[in-house]
């Protein structure tokens, strides 16, 4: 007898979903919370490039944050303490912003705008979580206030933060209450502390569809107080005061979600597995995408960038077409290709298996060189980002 493909459908989700929570709740209890370990000193005189013997000073002289000391004398900062650092260092610089980069207020009243990172792919695989979770995380130990957006309805960003959709988000509590089209809620209302001090995050759910089924019915109406794409920058805009950078995590297709976080973004970064599969679908994207965005443009979207670039994620230097998919790429599209690539690593993978990203996990998990070649490529991605916000607000040239 043939089964009907809804009811198998339906019976594989609820077996697997029934073993995934049983794994969750193993791994990751519903009623804790995550915490962030400890930084050695060495790793945070590299955060904050300056030498662990100056670090080292300051905290005999009583100067500064008081970092814990192990048994062994290893001194050891918690992330307020590096953001702590940060601030008495900043106290003291010569130049301004040399250990606080964030936005800045000038001398004619005027302040450097808000960046809003829209990281996409109309793929799944291409490593557009991962990029989003340590690109956020990383700005915010640099001393940037971040704020990270889950638009993904799968909310594996969320996950990676410590938000279990299943438990937390019961009643509510993502994007789109802040963006539905009747009764909104006040973004502020659904941002959540992270363990990652200057990190907050507004996690997802599968509730965050319910705003692709709702848009349809708002455009039928000819409403203009309800145009979609202006939404997510309106909620935005109520908390610009509060961050320097905010980084959306945004679903892998092309709907309304992805289309109102483009039109609310100052920068876009697209992630690309350098696959020929991966770049004919990349196509089909950027083809969608721009014929889509033009018609918001002419609605009155902003398609104003600071920059757009592509980051190839899951790289293999010894892999041939891969090579090759690279140097078709910056043959193609120039500068507009990131000059550093994120590797595919078992490190970044293994962290993954437990939640974590690579700043989160311990070192001594992995072997030093695996651990240190995955950290390397993720700090190279990271700071030629970084230097792309610098640029944007007239302080340096891109690398």
């Amino acid at each position: 007898m043939r089964a009907r493909i809804d009811q198998l459908v339906g019976a594989h989700a609820a077996l697997l979903s029934q073993r995934l929570m049983e794994h969750r709740a193993q791994l990751f209890p519903p009623n804790a919370s995550k915490h962030l370990r400890s930084f050695s000193s060495g790793e945070v005189a590299q955060l904050l490039g300056v030498k662990d013997a100056y670090l080292r000073r300051l905290s005999l002289d009583g100067r500064g944050p008081q970092p814990e000391t192990t048994a062994n004398g290893r001194r050891m900062y918690s992330s307020a303490d590096i953001m702590a650092l940060r601030e008495f260092l900043e106290a003291g610089a010569k130049t301004p912003g040399s250990y606080l980069p964030g936005r800045r207020s000038h001398a004619d009243g005027s302040r450097d705008h808000l960046q809003v990172i829209t990281v996409i792919n109309f793929k799944g695989g291409s490593g557009k979580t991962t990029t989003a979770a340590h690109l956020a995380q990383k700005c915010a130990l640099d001393g940037y206030r971040v704020l990270g957006i889950d638009l993904d309805p799968q909310a594996s960003f969320s996950a990676l933060h410590g938000f279990q959709p299943e438990f937390d988000l019961q009643d509510g509590g993502t994007l789109y209450d802040a963006i539905r089209y009747d009764n909104p809620v006040p973004l502020r209302a659904l941002i959540r502390p992270s363990y990652f001090t200057n990190l907050d995050i507004v996690p997802g759910n599968l509730e965050l569809m319910e705003f692709e089924h709702d848009t349809p019915r708002a455009l039928s109406e000819n409403n203009t107080e309800n145009l979609f794409f202006t939404r997510i920058a309106e909620a935005i805009a109520t908390v610009e005061a509060d961050y320097d950078l905010v980084i959306i995590d945004c679903p892998p297709q092309l709907g309304f979600l992805t289309m109102a976080a483009l039109s609310s973004a100052t920068a876009v970064l697209v992630t690309v597995h350098p696959q020929m599969l991966d770049l004919m679908s990349m196509c089909q994207f950027l083809l969608m995408t721009s014929n889509l965005l033009g018609v918001v443009a002419d609605a009155g979207g902003n398609m104003n960038y600071d920059w757009l670039r592509y980051l190839v994620t899951r790289y293999e230097p010894g892999d041939g077409p891969q090579n090759q998919m690279v140097g078709f790429m910056r043959s193609l599209f120039g500068d507009h290709v990131l000059n550093h690539t994120a590797l595919k690593s078992t490190a970044i993978s293994d962290a993954g298996l437990t939640k974590q990203t690579l700043y989160e996990v311990e070192k001594s998990e992995f072997t030093r060189a695996t651990y240190e070649r995955a950290m390397e490529s993720l700090n190279a991605v990271n700071g030629e980002i970084e230097d792309l916000i610098q640029a944007a607000w007239g302080r340096k040239e891109p690398r």
